[in-house]
């Protein structure tokens, strides 16, 4: 089965330091000496003034800082915080995963799984407890009931992100039926969001004996929440794929024949045993096929990588005002050069197994501004 790159680790930001503060000047000290012959002797300070007058200019001016500052501004003050743009213990390339499993049902959505996941993982595999695995923490005997090899990558594994996030909406969306019968009965009220949470916390009987979200469950329900803006934040900012392109597929076929070999989502790295998004689709081909532009655009670069071999990237401009990008990798041989232009049809290289590969195939892969994306819907069947 051909590989996929390893994961890149991003460079460390720089440190600044920030200056000293200025030393305050030293107060000149008060005057000793007797006034002149005649002159009206200097006024007595009384312990009031000197206590209360520099105390009152010390207050007047933090309040002018916190003023300056908007601390003291309630219109500022009250305003919460925006919800952050990106998440990152999550890759964004999983939206896709969470949208589709979200289609169960309408009481659950992507940004619901997202923050439930994250509360019960952080998005981490790693667990000590073997009795509950995976991103969305199954056990042996729940995974027996949702589990599915999802990706269809031959195996079925909690450890499997994409099987556990479709696992989860197909566990989270039958709560939901259950609790929306309750509620259709009248045996118990409230939010059905809520309902569903606190029936997985504690359990649908639980629920159904208090006829609302027990207390018990109020803590889980809670934590969900905080993190549902940053996941809302996140699923808009990565819209489907088909929303945002034609109604028709928009690319032609990289290669002569798109027999799929390993499909993009979820896998485990068939060298590394390692469980990470394999970022494209494998077109399994013999060594030297003819690999083509699937769009007319610019090539941004044509050259050699350790992990993905000969690799070419086109960038094809803008689609409904998101920048849309198609790579080739694991070529035996260029027929491009960074800069070139080209349209649908032009050669860009031959078939090859170069850098981590196991055999010849193509690596192609779609990017919607910046992010992966599922490639095979771009696709038309024919030249």
């Amino acid at each position: 089965m051909p590989v996929d790159p390893a994961d890149g680790t991003p460079p460390q930001g720089d440190v600044t330091d920030e200056p000293p503060g200025r030393e305050p000047p030293d107060r000149e000290p008060l005057s000793t000496t007797p006034a002149p012959d005649g002159a009206r002797p200097p006024r007595r300070r009384g312990p009031f003034v000197l206590i209360a007058v520099p105390a009152m200019v010390v207050i007047v001016g933090v309040a002018g800082f916190l003023a300056l500052t908007g601390v003291l501004s309630p219109a500022l003050s009250e305003e919460p915080d925006p919800a952050p743009t990106s998440v990152s213990n999550v890759d964004a390339s999983y939206v896709p995963w969470l949208r589709k499993a979200a289609d169960a049902c309408e009481v659950v959505t992507p940004s619901l799984l997202a923050a439930q996941i994250d509360q019960l993982s952080g998005w981490n595999n790693d667990t000590a407890s073997l009795s509950q695995q995976g991103i969305a923490r199954f056990t042996d005997a729940q995974w027996q009931t949702w589990g599915r090899d999802d990706d269809a990558n031959g195996r079925s594994s909690p450890l499997d992100p994409a099987d556990a996030v479709m696992a989860l909406g197909r566990y989270d969306c039958s709560l939901a039926k259950e609790v929306t019968d309750l509620r259709t009965k009248g045996t118990v009220s409230g939010n059905l969001v809520d309902l569903t949470l606190a029936a997985y916390e504690v359990g649908t009987d639980a629920v159904a004996r208090t006829g609302h979200v027990p207390t018990g469950a109020h803590p889980f329900l809670e934590k969900v929440k905080e993190r549902l803006p940053r996941y809302d934040a996140l699923v808009r900012q990565n819209p489907d794929a088909a929303d945002e392109r034609n109604t028709s597929a928009i690319l032609a076929p990289p290669a002569g024949t798109l027999t799929v070999t390993s499909p993009f989502g979820s896998r485990e790295h068939p060298l590394t045993g390692v469980t990470k998004l394999h970022t494209g689709v494998d077109f399994g081909a013999p060594q030297g096929a003819p690999v083509s532009a699937t769009r007319d655009g610019r090539v941004t670069f044509a050259d050699m990588t350790a992990a993905y071999g000969n690799r070419v990237v086109i960038d094809h401009g803008t689609i409904a005002g998101k920048r849309l990008e198609t790579t080739y990798s694991h070529l035996s041989a260029l027929q491009v050069t960074t800069g070139q232009t080209v349209t649908a049809g032009t050669p860009v290289g031959l078939v090859g197994s170069t850098g981590l590969s196991t055999g010849p195939h193509l690596h192609f892969e779609v990017l919607l501004d910046g992010q992966y994306t599922d490639p095979m819907p771009w696709l038309s069947t024919t030249r």
